[in-house]
């Protein structure tokens, strides 16, 4: 596949180009919206930049030992192209499909890679956004208009992980990485590895490691529930038996995911104890009846008040059984030269320590954003279904769900983004922007999230540059796809809320 990024252009960098959109970033949301652009817009003009050398995003940056998915790619993977394989994936699996997603829909000629957007410029005047980029293969500064604005680039900082400043980390003589900015070239054979953190990416990293160094230890200062199970959906298997083919299949999987999904997260909500004890007896059996479960498995917060990572065929539980791995559970009290010493006295000697502690927030990929030469600070809008905002106009984010695949939001944001751009070419409008209606000016606003629902711990820290949200569900990200399937669609583009012009 051509690297488009990498073609000799001829025009003056500085030259002006113009397109009906732009979308910010070739990650799973910039390709899956380039896809419905294609196909529900014909005749759109449109340009993708990527700050990277390629497409994928997480699935490019991210290098850890083991990086997988943490959720099924039966819903992870878009709707229109069925996924064949095994329902967690590798990063190298999952870059394949979207690769083969860019191919099959010549979508390679309209993404430029290595362009980093520093500012975006909206003119009521003009109509139109002046995107400010460099074309960091060659230094050169890009300048491109656009009359619609499509942030697909996530929300947290590629660049850099967050990394707690704890006591005496500079005298440490071992090997200190984060997680996000792995070195390819570091050896851990044979080596003490301690790895802080309990997420999603711990659990992928620690069993990954374990086989080959010399322990691992999972250090975390509280548990994280965990879900395991088969690789693998037994209804997928069955049906490939029977020679359906592979598009039922794809339709057939995902719906039962999500029907079994939704079941499970309302049980959440509506008994969590009971949630709670099974999720535990589970962790119990595979780790065996003398393992302290309550000490190293049990967390304070009820299930899915944050992210519950899958561990498939269990190979976190294998890891510790095996001896190869071990968790701690404790405060780190200060770093020195062999490891780190503990608040509870204990110490840890180690080779090498991986900080998997979780993601810096980024809001709309650190870019400039101005409108009618006024600086735009993000955390003074409201936000409309967690897409559009008040105050910027002709732009919409995708920010997608925490307790189902990100990208089933990536392809209803699409649906809508497409339908109201549709809708402006048939009404003859240049400028669409969102504002509060009269019956919602006494509306209570608060934050993006309510932390009583979902509380991880990145999310708290960048709460203050998040968009308000309000009580009503219009005006809110709900994180509830089940409902949003339906709302979607049915969104009045002629409503109050929208203002063209």
């Amino acid at each position: 596949m051509p690297d488009s990024g990498t073609l000799p252009r001829s025009e003056d960098q500085l030259a002006t180009e113009h397109f009906d959109v732009l979308i910010v970033g070739a990650g799973i949301s910039g390709v899956g919206s380039a896809y419905h652009l294609i196909h529900q817009c014909p005749g759109i003009s449109f340009v993708v930049l990527e700050a990277q050398d390629s497409f994928g995003g997480t699935w490019l940056t991210h290098k850890y030992p083991g990086i997988r998915s943490d959720s099924d790619l039966h819903t992870f993977g878009y709707r229109f192209k069925p996924w064949t394989s095994a329902p967690i994936a590798t990063a190298e699996e999952i870059r394949r499909y979207m690769g083969e997603v860019i191919e099959e829909n010549d979508l390679a000629r309209h993404i430029r890679y290595r362009h980093s957007i520093t500012a975006a410029s909206w003119s009521s005047a003009d109509k139109r956004w002046t995107v400010e980029a460099t074309n960091t293969a060659t230094g050169q500064p890009v300048r491109i208009t656009c009359g619609f604005l499509w942030m697909c680039q996530g929300y947290y900082r590629h660049s850099e992980g967050y990394l707690p400043q704890w006591e005496g980390m500079e005298s440490f003589k071992g090997t200190l990485v984060h997680a996000q900015t792995w070195p390819e070239d570091l050896d851990y054979a044979g080596k003490r590895v301690i790895v802080i953190g309990s997420g999603a990416s711990a659990a992928t990293i620690v069993p990954a490691m374990a086989p080959t160094a010399g322990h691992v230890t999972m250090l975390q200062r509280s548990p994280t529930y965990f879900r395991s199970g088969r690789n693998a959906i037994e209804i997928a298997e069955e049906l490939r038996r029977l020679q359906i083919p592979e598009e039922w299949i794809h339709e057939i999987t995902r719906r039962k995911i999500l029907f079994e999904q939704d079941m499970f997260t309302r049980r959440t909500f509506q008994e969590p104890e009971k949630v709670r004890e099974e999720l535990l007896a589970d962790v119990q059996q595979r780790l065996g009846p003398d393992y302290d479960v309550t000490t190293h498995f049990t967390p304070r917060y009820r299930p899915w008040q944050q992210r519950l990572a899958f561990v498939p065929d269990g190979d976190l539980f294998e890891g510790i059984r095996s001896g190869k791995a071990s968790v701690v559970t404790d405060e780190i009290e200060r770093f020195d030269e062999m490891g780190i010493q503990l608040k509870s006295g204990r110490h840890l000697e180690a080779d090498i320590i991986v900080a998997a502690t979780g993601f810096n927030l980024c809001m709309l990929g650190d870019i400039a954003i101005s409108v009618d030469g006024r600086a735009m600070n993000f955390a003074d809008t409201v936000t409309y279904r967690g897409t559009m905002f008040t105050g910027i106009p002709n732009m919409a984010w995708v920010f997608g769900y925490f307790r189902a695949s990100w990208t089933l939001r990536t392809d209803l944001v699409a649906d809508f983004v497409c339908r109201l751009l549709n809708h402006m070419r048939a009404i003859g409008a240049r400028q669409v922007e969102v504002a509060l209606r009269p019956e919602d000016r006494d509306m209570k606003l608060l934050p993006w999230i309510d932390d009583e629902n979902f509380n991880p711990g990145y999310m708290m820290r960048g709460m203050h540059l998040l968009p308000k949200r309000g009580e009503k569900r219009e005006w809110s990200h709900t994180q509830d796809y089940w409902k949003e399937k339906d709302e979607f669609p049915a969104i009045d583009l002629n409503g109050a809320e929208f203002r063209y012009s």
